[in-house]
């Protein structure tokens, strides 16, 4: 006889709670102002009319990507899709560069001052583009494509990089080793969310295995000749679990159990577990994975098991060090087109995840805003979120987003002054981080 118990569903009243709250935050929240004046007003005028003549394609490009997801490292149709429509206004395309086939670069002008804009479109497995990454490979090819349309004039040159595997595999920071960013200034970007907001924390990632080997034996006739790797397994599960009153509110630890043995009745002489480490800082970033470790070597000196800890399969990730001077663009851009970009604080911070794009910008000056959908409750990585990005909500992302990230890369090129603050605040944030090792 099988008996069927549903799950509880958790109660709702503490997001009810939130939602009110953050809506009364954004009713109040100031205008972010500038203090640069950027491009001349006639040339930003004639570029968002490019986005706006290039609609059609352009959200045509984002409808396509989002009907045919493709997951990480696998993005042949999609990289391929953006590659044509960038070649039909005559630029010559690399596909395949840093050592991923998925990977693309373009770029137009001379010296100077080098702007690249990121675009990323692998989606999610089941759920397609439920982080909206067909908004940002658009709204990218769109703001490369507007961009280079006023090189002549400003000087400098502006660069589209296609970054494949955002999803966990960590393109960028591929393509960052491979030295394709080392002779780029900023890097710009936006990403598809519940709301527009200028400057979101999102947090630092790494991924730990844990492999524990004990000792098998009958688990009924002869236990005390066993050593339980299981045992090991639950008791580091127990200890992050205990661990968590312990971290900054900021910090998330979440695990699965991978292997838990084979039968009942044998004592498992292996067991194993994966978890996510999440931090705001690079700093607590590598305190929190010292303590997982610790709770992992202890748990398997108390069960007398082996314990093996693999870190990082794929790139680990920082979290985003923003840029506020040049996000103050984005902002001012944003308005024109009817948006506001909230400050950072307004929207509850711990609503966020991780993305690799956190290690280019401890390298050099990025921007990663946030365009909303128009829907406040929406989550990434839900089917929700996914149909959002397919919809007529996602297409004026995109052609918002092409626009924002357009002017932001014209008025870098075209104020010096901007410029000079751009370096100046990230030299004071601590300059560039030896990313590739910091973790060694």
């Amino acid at each position: 006889m099988t008996e069927h118990v549903e799950p509880v569903q958790p109660d709702a009243s503490y997001l009810r709670a939130v939602a009110a709250a953050t809506e009364r935050a954004v009713d109040t929240a100031e205008p972010i102002r500038s203090d640069f004046t950027g491009a001349d007003k006639a040339l930003c005028a004639e570029v968002e009319r490019w986005v706006d003549g290039h609609a059609e394609d352009l959200v045509a490009l984002s409808r396509d990507l989002h009907a045919q997801p493709e997951e990480a490292f696998a993005e042949h149709r999609s990289v391929a899709r953006a590659a044509d429509l960038v070649r039909c206004h005559g630029y010559d395309v690399e596909v395949g560069v840093g050592g991923l086939d998925t990977a693309l670069r373009v770029g137009v002008g001379g010296g100077g001052p080098h702007v690249a804009v990121l675009a990323e479109y692998d989606a999610l497995p089941g759920i397609g583009h439920g982080c909206g990454h067909n908004i940002i490979c658009s709204a990218a090819v769109g703001g490369f494509l507007a961009a280079a349309t006023a090189v002549t004039i400003t000087g400098g040159r502006v660069s589209l990089f296609g970054t494949p595997a955002e999803e966990g595999g960590g393109g960028k920071e591929h393509l960052a080793r491979a030295g394709l960013f080392d002779d780029v200034d900023v890097v710009v970007m936006l990403h598809p969310f519940s709301h527009d907001i200028a400057t979101h924390p999102f947090l630092g990632r790494r991924q730990v295995e844990v492999v524990f080997h004990g000792v098998a034996a009958h688990a009924a006739a002869q236990p005390f000749m066993g050593r339980n790797a299981l045992d090991a397994v639950v008791a580091t599960y127990q200890g992050v679990a205990a661990m968590r009153q312990h971290m900054p509110s900021t910090d998330r630890v979440h695990g699965i159990i991978t292997d838990g043995g084979k039968r009942p009745n044998v004592v498992p002489d292996r067991a194993a577990a994966l978890f996510y480490v999440r931090s705001a800082e690079p700093g607590s970033l590598q305190d929190l994975a010292a303590r997982i470790e610790a709770i992992a070597r202890g748990a398997a000196s108390m069960t007398g098991c082996g314990v093996e800890l693999t870190w990082d399969d794929n790139p680990a990730y920082l979290p985003i060090r923003h840029n506020d001077a040049l996000a103050a663009r984005w902002a001012q851009h944003q308005a024109r087109r009817g948006r506001t970009a909230l400050p950072r604080g307004v929207v509850p911070e711990y609503l966020t995840g991780s993305t690799d794009l956190g290690n280019l910008s401890y390298r050099l000056p990025a921007i990663h805003p946030m365009i909303g959908l128009g829907e406040p409750s929406l989550s990434l990585h839900t089917e929700e979120f996914a149909a959002a990005a397919g919809s007529p909500a996602g297409d004026r992302a995109v052609l918002d987003g092409a626009v924002g990230l357009a002017l932001t890369t014209v008025d870098y090129l075209a104020d010096a002054d901007l410029r000079d603050a751009v370096r100046a605040e990230f030299e004071a944030a601590g300059g560039p981080l030896d990313v590739a090792t910091y973790f060694d």
